[in-house]
């Protein structure tokens, strides 16, 4: 079901934040990469400083907050809401599940959990991001698909 009007559309498709977002999100995809690869070479014993597993949480989850809010703004200007709009309801639900797994790292780490458990919750911060991601491609694929059949309509 569509969840853009063509007044939605034609603001998204103009928004700056658009841009910002189109920009932010493969950066923090890259991040992303970087930082399961970084944990996973913990795991496996390649790296031996937990410390770099702790960096690529916190620049993970410095990206995701960032595009959080560049995606508040950009939400409050198509839906008229900085969050959690009847038409974004559920892509932002993902997103704050998401945010809350990564912010668990350092809330497990300043109760000094172990290492160990750490790793995990940081796979569970990159899985909750993929699922969350998942949720998002689908959306623009969906999307993009209504607004051919608008254009194909002569509706924008």
């Amino acid at each position: 079901m569509p969840r853009y009007t063509p007044e939605q559309l034609r603001i998204r498709n103009q928004s700056v934040w658009t841009k910002v977002q189109i920009i932010l999100a493969p950066i923090q995809f890259l991040v992303f990469l970087g930082g399961v690869a970084v944990t996973v070479l913990y795991s496996l014993g390649t790296i031996e400083n937990f410390v770099w597993v702790t960096w690529a949480i916190f620049f993970k989850t410095l990206f995701f907050i960032v595009l959080f809010v560049t995606g508040a703004i950009w939400e409050k200007e198509v839906f008229g809401m900085w969050v959690f709009s009847p038409e974004f309801f559920w892509e932002d639900v993902g997103s704050t599940i998401a945010i809350a797994v990564h912010f668990l790292y350092f809330i497990f780490a300043a109760m000094n959990v172990s290492e160990k458990e750490l790793v995990w919750v940081a796979y569970a911060a990159y899985f909750t991001y993929i699922a969350n991601a998942a949720q998002y491609l689908v959306r623009i694929y969906l999307e993009k698909r209504n607004e051919a059949r608008l254009k194909a309509a002569g509706m924008i």
